[in-house]
C-alpha cells in the first residue's frame, strides 16, 4: 500500500521552502502521496475560525503516515489562537521534538565544531496553555508537568542515546527552585536511566547550561541533551547558533504511532516571495521523512547531497556566504541527489 504523507507549506516562507525540498524529495524517485493541506495565519486570515488548522487538515493527518510542516505564524498576545506546531503535537500526542545540533563543512562555527542531539518535550509544560487573571495586577501561568510525560521523555532520550551510539544523557532543569515540577523531570531521569546501565546520566541546571554552551560547547558532543518543553525551545535556539545559521537546523516531532517533520526555524515573512534563505533545515526534514517512512538509502543520498552542495560553496544562500538564490540551492542539492542515487 502506498504510504501517504500531508503537506502544510504554512506560512511567510514556508510555500517556496516546501516546494523546493518537494523538488530534492522528488529527484529521488520516491513512491509516497504527497497530499497538500492547509494550515496557517495565511489559511486563518481568508477563512476565519476558532483555529489555525481547518478540520480537513486534521482528516488528512488522521489518514496519513507522516506530515512534512513548513514554517508557519503564530500570532502573539491575548486572545490569540494556539500555533499550528503545538495543536499537532498535543493533539496527535508527539511528545518528542528531536533537535539534531552538527556543524556543517565550510560554514561558520562561531565555537567551534558540534555534534550533539537536542531532545524536548513536546506535548506540556508552559505551553500546557493556561493562563489566568486573578487580579488587574496579576497573571498566572500554569506549567503542567506529570511524572508519566517525563518517563517517556526519558526513555526515548536513551532509546535515542543507544540509536546512535552515543554515552551520556543530559538532564537540564532548575529543580533547586521549581523542586516540584523539574524534581519530579529529574527523578524520572534518574529513574529511566537504571535500565540504561552503559549511559551516563549527566545533570546540569538551566542557567549553567545556557553558559557553558557558549564557554564549552564541545564538553556536550556526542550527547543527547534533554529537557522540557521551553527550556528545552529555547536551549536549542542557542545551540541553533553554534552551528551559524537557523537555516540548517532541522526537527521532527515524533509519537508512538506518528511523526511531524521540520524545520527549526519561523516563517520570516518580511522574506516571503524573495527566493532568498536557506533551505537546508527543510530539506532534511523532508529526507528524515524518508528514512521513519523506511527508504534509507534515498534519505542518505539527501543527506549526503546537501553536506555536498554546502561544502563546495558554489551553489549557498547568504547566510553561508554564497550568492544563490534558495531555489538554486535546492536545485543543486537536487541534482547532486539524483547523482548519488545513479
Amino acid at each position: 500500500m502506498t504510504k501517504k504523507i500531508a503537506v502544510i507549506k504554512g506560512d511567510g516562507v514556508g510555500p517556496e521552502l516546501v516546494d523546493g525540498a518537494i523538488q530534492v524529495l522528488n529527484a529521488t524517485d520516491h513512491d509516497f502521496e504527497l497530499i497538500l493541506c492547509d494550515a496557517g495565519v495565511d489559511w486563518w486570515k481568508k477563512h476565519g475560525g476558532e483555529s489555525l488548522i481547518p478540520e480537513d487538515t486534521w482528516d488528512i493527518l488522521k489518514e496519513t503516515d507522516a506530515c512534512f510542516k513548513g514554517p508557519t505564524t503564530t500570532p502573539g498576545g491575548e486572545g490569540t489562537l494556539k500555533s499550528v506546531a503545538v495543536s499537532i503535537r498535543q493533539k496527535l500526542d508527539l511528545y518528542a521534538n528531536i533537535r539534531p545540533i552538527k556543524t556543517f563543512p565550510n560554514t561558520p562555527k562561531p565555537l567551534g565544531d558540534v555534534d550533539f542531539i537536542c531532545v524536548r518535550e513536546g506535548t506540556e509544560g508552559l505551553y500546557y496553555g493556561s493562563e489566568t487573571q486573578t487580579d488587574e495586577n496579576t497573571y498566572i501561568a500554569l506549567r503542567r508537568i506529570t511524572r508519566s510525560a517525563c518517563s517517556r521523555i526519558a526513555k526515548y532520550s536513551f532509546e535515542e542515546a543507544l540509536r546512535r551510539g552515543l554515552d551520556t544523557v543530559v538532564a537540564i532543569h532548575k529543580s533547586n527552585i521549581l523542586k516540584l515540577t523539574c524534581g519530579v523531570f529529574l527523578d524520572e531521569v534518574r529513574k529511566v536511566g537504571k535500565d540504561y546501565p552503559d549511559i551516563e546520566i549527566w545533570d546540569y541546571h538551566v542557567d549553567n547550561m545556557a553558559q557553558q554552551l557558549i564557554k564549552n560547547p564541545q564538553l556536550f558532543n556526542q550527547k543527547v541533551l534533554l529537557s522540557t518543553n521551553l527550556f528545552m525551545d529555547i536551549l536549542s535556539e542557542e545551540c541553533s547558533a553554534l552551528v551559524g545559521s537557523i537555516g540548517l537546523i532541522y526537527s521532527a516531532n515524533f509519537g508512538d504511532k506518528y511523526a511531524m517533520f521540520e524545520p527549526a526555524h519561523g516563517s520570516a515573512p518580511k522574506y516571503a516571495g524573495k527566493d532568498c534563505l536557506n533551505p537546508t533545515a527543510t530539506i532534511l526534514a523532508g529526507a528524515w521523512i524518508l528514512e521513519y517512512l523506511g527508504e534509507n538509502e534515498k534519505a542518505h543520498a539527501i543527506f549526503q547531497a546537501t553536506e555536498k552542495v554546502i561544502s563546495e560553496g558554489e551553489m549557498t544562500t547568504y547566510d553561508l556566504g554564497g550568492s544563490a538564490r534558495l531555489s538554486e540551492m535546492a536545485s543543486a542539492i537536487a541534482k547532486t541527489t539524483e547523482d548519488f542515487l545513479g
